[in-house]
C-alpha cells in the first residue's frame, strides 16, 4: 500500500513537468555548422593564442564549451577515416573507410576513398568529378537529420578536398561541393545533381582562385613576430616547385603561372591524386592559406543562396578547411607557413561567425569545431633538437619484404601492396603454394620487425579474433575492417613516420596512434551551449551522438560513440 502511494505521489509531482514539456513545440537550432580543420593538432588552439583576434578561435573557446582531452580511438589517422568517423559516430571497423586508399582484392587494384566510376562530373574534369560516398557503409548524422525531417532539412558539404566534403555530407545530402584545380571551380557529381545550381555557376565565373593567386603569399604580421615557429629557412621544409628555398614571400603569381605537372608538389601528402596538366596551376591554392579563404567564400555563398537556417527547418552545413593540411604536409608544424595559415584561418572564422550573427544568430546556430587528425613534427626538426624520431620508406619496405619472401618461398609476387601501414599479401599465390595464410601473416609480422622504426607488427587474424578495451591494440582493432584491410598491421615507433620520398624528409605526415596524431580540439558553440571546458576523456566518435541528443533525432545507424554529458548539462 505504501509503495503504491509513493508511486502515485511521484506520478502526480511529475505530471506538470511532463505536461509542460508536451505543450512546447520541439526545440531545434535553425542551423548546424560542423567545422573540421584538416591536420589541426590540439595544441594549435593555444600555441598561437596571443596572435589570434577576438572573433575567431578565441571567441569560439571564450563563449563555447571545449573538450581538452579529445582523441581519435583508431589507426590509421587519415583524412578520409577522420571525416567519416566524426559524422558517423563510429570507427573504420564499422563504417569501412579504412584509409584514403586501399587495395580491392576482388579487383586486384587500389581504390580511392570517394572514387565512384558510376557517376559523372558536374562542372569539372572526369578525374576530379567521379566521386560519391558509396564506400562509406553507415549513415551519418547529416543523413539522420534528413531522415528525421522527412528530407526537409538541407544538408550541404563544402571543402577543397572531395573526401572532406562528400563523407560529412553523407548519402542523402542536397549537395556536396569540392575544388577542381584544373579549372579553379567548385564542382560536384551526378550523385547529387545533373547540373550546378545557378549560384555556384556564378561564383565559379568570378575566378576567385586565380585572383587569390595573383598576389604573393607574405606573412600576415611582420615576420619577426612569428616567435612560436622555427626560422624561415630550415632544411626540413619543402619548397614549392620553382622556388629555390621555402621562404617568404612565396611568389604565387609566378609559381602559379607555370603549367601543372603530374608530380606531387607536396612530398608528404597522403592519398592525393596528381593534378592534370592545365595552362595555369590553379591547384597551387590548396597549399596556401587562401585555399581556406576560397572555401569559406563558397560556403557563405551556399548558405546565402540556399537560405540555410532561414527556412523553418534545421539545416546543416558540413564545412572543412583543408589548406591547413597541405601547408602542414609541405612545411611541417613548426614552420612560419603553418603559423601564418592558422592566423589567417582565425580571420576566416571571424568572417563566418559574423555572417552567422547577422543572418541566423548565435542562439539559433549550433557549431562544432574539430579536426580529422593531427600531425607529427618533422623528423629532422626533432632530430636537430636531439628528440628521437625517424622515417621509413613504404616503397622500400614493400620491395624488401617481397625480396625476403621470394628468397624463402620461391618466385612470385608475394606482396601486392603496402598501404595504410598494412601489408597486403597475395592470397592466391599463398593458396597455390599450399601455404597457410595465418602462418604466412605471422611470418611476415616477424620480418617487419627487422625494419628500423617498426615497434610492432600483428597478423590480421590475431586482430580480427581478439578484443582490446584500450591501448595500442585497441587502436588497431578499431581501424581494422576485414574485407578491406591488409594481412599484417604495422606500428612505428613514436616520432617516426612514412616518408613518400624516402630518404628525403621534408615537411610531415600523420597516421599513427601517437597523441600528436590523435589529440584534436573539440569545441561546441552557440545554441544551448554554456561556456566551459572539460578534461574528461572524449572520443571523436562522441560528436555525432551528442548532436543527435541536441537535435532529438536518431544517432547514425553504426554509431558506437556516446553523448558527451558535460556539454549537454547532464
Amino acid at each position: 500500500m505504501k509503495k503504491s502511494l509513493s508511486l502515485l505521489l511521484a506520478a502526480t509531482v511529475a505530471l506538470p513537468v511532463f505536461a509542460q514539456k508536451a505543450s512546447k513545440s520541439l526545440e531545434r537550432p535553425k542551423l548546424v555548422v560542423g567545422i573540421v580543420v584538416d591536420q589541426m593538432r590540439y595544441d594549435y588552439l593555444y600555441r598561437y593564442w596571443s596572435k589570434y583576434g577576438k572573433g575567431g578561435f578565441r571567441r569560439l573557446v571564450g563563449e563555447g564549451f571545449s573538450y581538452e582531452n579529445a582523441h581519435y580511438n583508431y589507426v590509421p589517422t587519415y583524412t578520409g577515416p577522420g571525416h567519416a568517423s566524426i559524422y558517423t559516430g563510429t570507427t573504420p571497423a564499422v563504417h569501412g573507410i579504412i584509409g584514403n586508399n586501399w587495395l580491392v582484392r576482388e579487383e586486384g587494384k587500389g581504390t580511392y576513398v570517394t572514387e565512384d566510376k558510376s557517376v559523372q562530373p558536374v562542372g569539372g574534369s572526369v578525374a576530379a568529378g567521379q566521386q560519391s560516398p558509396r564506400h562509406m557503409l553507415t549513415s551519418t548524422i547529416t543523413d539522420e537529420l534528413r531522415l528525421a525531417t522527412n528530407f526537409q532539412s538541407k544538408v550541404i558539404g563544402v571543402c577543397i578536398k572531395d573526401r572532406g566534403s562528400i563523407l560529412p555530407a553523407g548519402h542523402s545530402a542536397n549537395g556536396a561541393y569540392w575544388y577542381d584545380g584544373t579549372n579553379g571551380a567548385f564542382i560536384t557529381s551526378t550523385f547529387y545533381a545533373q547540373q550546378l545550381p545557378e549560384w555556384a555557376v556564378k561564383f565559379n565565373a568570378e575566378n576567385r582562385a586565380a585572383k587569390y593567386l595573383d598576389q604573393p603569399w607574405n606573412t600576415l604580421l611582420p615576420i619577426g613576430q612569428y616567435t612560436e615557429s622555427s626560422p624561415d629557412d630550415v632544411a626540413w621544409e619543402g619548397a614549392f616547385k620553382g622556388e629555390a628555398k621555402p621562404v617568404f614571400p612565396h611568389d604565387l603569381p609566378t609559381l602559379s603561372a607555370a603549367p601543372t605537372n603530374p608530380i606531387k608538389q607536396n612530398l608528404q601528402t597522403e592519398g592525393e591524386k596528381p593534378p592534370i596538366a592545365s595552362p595555369r596551376n590553379l591547384d597551387l591554392i590548396r597549399s596556401t592559406p587562401f585555399g581556406n579563404s576560397l572555401t569559406l567564400d563558397f560556403a557563405l555563398e551556399a548558405m546565402r543562396a540556399e537560405q540555410m537556417g532561414q527556412r523553418g527547418q534545421t539545416d546543416f552545413l558540413a564545412l572543412s578547411f583543408s589548406s591547413t593540411d597541405y601547408v602542414g604536409h609541405q612545411f611541417g608544424p613548426n614552420s612560419i607557413e603553418a603559423e601564418d595559415t592558422y592566423l589567417r584561418l582565425d580571420r576566416d572564422l571571424e568572417r563566418l561567425f559574423d555572417y552567422l550573427d547577422k543572418t541566423v544568430g548565435r542562439k539559433q546556430t549550433l557549431v562544432f569545431l574539430t579536426a580529422d587528425h593531427g600531425a607529427a613534427h618533422s623528423p629532422n626538426f626533432l632530430i636537430d633538437k636531439r628528440i628521437p624520431a625517424g622515417s621509413v620508406g613504404p616503397g622500400l619496405m614493400r620491395d624488401s619484404l617481397q625480396h625476403m619472401l621470394a628468397s624463402r618461398h620461391g618466385a612470385g609476387k608475394w606482396v601486392l601492396s603496402y598501404e595504410n601501414q598494412q601489408v597486403y599479401l597475395n592470397r592466391s599465390l599463398i593458396a597455390e603454394k599450399k601455404l597457410d595464410l595465418y602462418q604466412m601473416q605471422r611470418e611476415v609480422a616477424e620480418l617487419m620487425l627487422r625494419f628500423a622504426g617498426v615497434t610492432r607488427a600483428l597478423a590480421a587474424e590475431d586482430v580480427q579474433k581478439s578484443h582490446w578495451e584500450s591501448g595500442m591494440l585497441m587502436y588497431l582493432e578499431n581501424g581494422y575492417f576485414p574485407k578491406r584491410s591488409g594481412d599484417v598491421l604495422v606500428v612505428l615507433e613514436p616520432g617516426w613516420l612514412e616518408s613518400y620520398q624516402y630518404p628525403i624528409n621534408k615537411g610531415t605526415t600523420h597516421g599513427s596512434s601517437g597523441n600528436y596524431d590523435t589529440h584534436v580540439p573539440v569545441v561546441f558553440w552557440g545554441w544551448h551551449v554554456k561556456h566551459g571546458e572539460s578534461s574528461a576523456p572524449a572520443k571523436i566518435t562522441d560528436i555525432a551522438p551528442t548532436l543527435a541528443r541536441w537535435l532529438h533525432i536518431q544517432e547514425p545507424d553504426g554509431c558506437t560513440g556516446e553523448p558527451l554529458p558535460q556539454v549537454l548539462g547532464w
